[in-house]
């Protein structure tokens, strides 16, 4: 039976590997650069850690995916079990190496340029077996990203909308998605650049004026979406939607920005944690909004992906 406070993500497992430098090197271009780390990473358990991190002790949070036979696998377990994450639907493949991310960190803006070597994170029979049934029955929520294989992400969306779970779709890496994808999904969570790539950037009927996020947001709810759309901006804060009519804006917090790489993958594992914890009852946009942008503010001001994710006692 499932439990209304139970969160499970979907998702990718990587070990990223985080270069910061003072700026970008050109092509053929060899330059010094200022630090280096490794971490736990991967916007699936980047958006598990945020969950177990900022939610009160009744909700539970459990990670499911993949990771290889090696080193970097073993320790994976170790690193979730650490934040009270349950990792029993946690599979370490035999042959497979685990997901890896390399970083590049940009010191003076904070930004990041990312390259993903998925591994483990893409095993998956090509065709559909019991292999691609990863929805965990006692979850009340299932939230999924696009770093495993969009067939399997698809397959498991439906099967957990069938079930009457509260399907959250953060689409990234952004691809277009088909019609028929929509109508699973409750919460849509994406960044602008992600928003025009799934609706094909432009609108014909405006002549390809590029849409603004206030236009974009309702073109998903009427293609499916039942009940949020969530469009965040960096620095502009968040354009949001909804199919019970609540809709507007939310400012950014002002911060010195030290590194954005886990700022999406907080603010949907924070916005993740206060729906969650409203199933069945009256649910506040705003201040759940307010709450997700509160915790992606803190999490820029420090280095690293997994690394700086805030706890709740931080807000």
């Amino acid at each position: 039976m499932a439990q209304p406070t139970s969160i499970a993500i979907i998702g990718s497992l990587n070990i990223d590997f985080i270069t910061r430098t003072k700026r970008m090197p050109a092509a053929g271009e060899t330059l010094a650069a200022l630090s280096f780390d490794t971490g736990f990473g991967g916007k699936g358990a980047n958006q598990a850690v945020a969950c177990a991190r900022l939610a009160p002790k009744d909700v539970r949070v459990s990670m499911v995916g993949n990771v290889g036979d090696d080193i970097f696998g073993a320790d994976y377990f170790a690193g979730l079990g650490k934040e009270g994450i349950d990792t029993s639907c946690v599979r370490k493949l035999s042959g497979q190496k685990t997901g890896i991310a390399n970083i590049i960190v940009e010191e003076e803006t904070g930004e990041n340029r990312i390259l993903i070597t998925a591994n483990a994170n893409f095993a998956f029979e090509k065709v559909v077996s019991a292999e691609w049934d990863l929805v965990p029955k006692g979850a009340g929520m299932v939230v999924f990203q696009l770093e495993i294989p969009l067939e399997v992400v698809l397959h498991n969306m439906k099967k957990a909308s069938e079930s009457g779970k509260h399907v959250i779709l953060n689409p990234a890496p952004a691809l277009l998605l088909p019609d028929f994808a929509y109508q699973d999904i409750d919460t849509l969570i994406m960044n602008e650049t992600e928003s025009e790539i799934l609706a094909g950037r432009f609108d014909e009927s405006k002549n390809h004026q590029k849409l603004t996020p206030e236009e974009l947001a309702p073109l998903f709810l009427r293609w499916g979406v039942k009940e949020a759309v969530i469009i965040t901006l960096g620095s502009e804060g968040l354009v949001y939607v909804t199919a019970s009519g609540a809709s507007g804006r939310v400012p950014a917090r002002k911060v010195k920005v030290v590194d954005t790489t886990a700022a999406g993958d907080t603010f949907v594992g924070a916005y993740a944690v206060q729906r969650v914890r409203h199933a069945g009852g009256p649910f506040d946009y705003q201040s759940a909004l307010d709450f997700a942008s509160l915790a992606a503010s803190k999490s820029v001001e420090k280095a690293g992906a997994m690394a700086a994710i805030p706890y709740l006692a931080d807000l």
